[in-house]
């Protein structure tokens, strides 16, 4: 498919505009890292490899492909190793156990050589036939050229509806302007790359973090294919968990939410206090009421259940913190020919 029939019919890239960028030279050639994160893909990897490889050859720059394998469980690693040792331009990265996606995306991104850095899922979701669109956008100034879905093929409505309402109400309450309908496909300067690496808390909302660290920004629009081959690693609990991490990572919202119902709870238990005062003084009060009473105790106890439970995730997520534990451990790297020549950046503490 190429890239013109991937595009979205309207594009806002043209509509976010900024003056006072510095553009590059128009035949201006960057090295590229293309990351790979990996987690029981065996039925892809080599279509993926053939893929983004045919296109990079076709681009002319010095490339390399850092394929991270996340722990995979199946043959995943081995044919990691065997299109390492066919291909110079692959850069394995076997992490030590299964770590979750955005930590294993921090690794590739921590092994990355390039000028320039493209984030690509596995499974050819997002089609790597937009990276020369994307180096377009590198050559006019921006420092990121990130991915916006207009259309996401193979998805059901209920994941659909549930990702179009998370993306909107994170976008409402978050302190950093998060895009919607925006994954992990983008392309990053060597310089967003690095600051990007200065964060490294582990508890990893990465969308938010790509959205934290500002720099020039232009949005691509393109049409999301369904997955080549093999079964989403995403079900809905652990789509709920990264919406808890997203929201969780970048905004204390849901503490002042549970500040404010239980300052109103408060306040209509002393309206309540005061006409029951009233109602006993001014007709007498004849022992009654047991149903009212248990549906008063009962949902003043939710109340206090869901605010601790709100103040428990915020604690657990410092808990984890204070720990400063390494957010990752590589079992092995095997390096591509462009990382093995390039002198490799100030890497960030795992």
């Amino acid at each position: 498919m190429t890239a013109r029939q991937h595009r979205g019919l309207d594009s806002p890239a043209a509509a976010q505009e900024k003056p006072g960028l510095s553009p590059r030279p128009k035949n201006s050639l960057p090295s590229i890292s293309v990351v790979a994160p990996a987690y029981n893909e065996q039925e892809v990897i080599e279509v993926f490899h053939r893929r983004v490889s045919a296109i990079l050859v076709n681009i002319g720059a010095p490339y390399e492909l850092v394929l991270v394998n996340d722990g995979s469980e199946d043959n995943t690693l081995a044919l990691m190793h065997r299109l390492q040792a066919a291909d110079p331009h692959v850069t394995v990265v076997d992490l030590s156990r299964n770590f979750g996606k955005e930590i294993a995306l921090t690794a590739g991104l921590d092994h990355s050589s390039g000028d320039v850095v493209v984030v690509l899922d596995a499974d050819l979701q997002d089609p790597p036939e937009l990276i020369p669109e994307m180096l377009d956008g590198w050559r006019d100034g921006y420092d990121i050229v990130y991915g916006v879905r207009s259309q996401r093929d193979g998805e059901t409505w209920l994941k659909k509806g549930s990702a179009r309402l998370f993306y909107r109400f994170l976008q409402s309450v978050s302190r950093v302007d998060i895009p919607r309908d925006t994954g992990d496909f983008r392309l990053m300067t060597r310089r967003a790359v690095l600051e990007l690496s200065r964060l490294r808390e582990e508890h990893r909302f990465m969308k938010g973090l790509f959205a934290w660290i500002g720099f020039p920004s232009r949005p691509i629009a393109y049409r999301r294919d369904p997955r080549l081959a093999g079964e989403t690693k995403w079900n809905y609990w652990k789509l709920w968990n990264l919406a808890l991490e997203g929201i969780t990572s970048f905004t204390i919202r849901p503490l002042k939410i549970a500040t404010y119902l239980g300052l109103s709870v408060a306040v209509l238990s002393l309206l309540y206090a005061a006409f029951v005062i009233w109602k006993t003084l001014m007709f007498g009060d004849p022992v009654r009421g047991y149903p009212s009473l248990m549906v008063v105790v009962l949902f003043l106890g939710g109340v206090q259940l869901i605010s601790v439970g709100v103040l428990g995730e915020y604690i657990g997520r410092i808990f984890n913190e204070v720990k400063r534990r390494p957010l990752y451990l590589v079992n092995r790297v095997l390096s591509s020919q462009l990382r093995a020549k390039t002198t490799p950046p100030p890497s960030a503490p795992t």
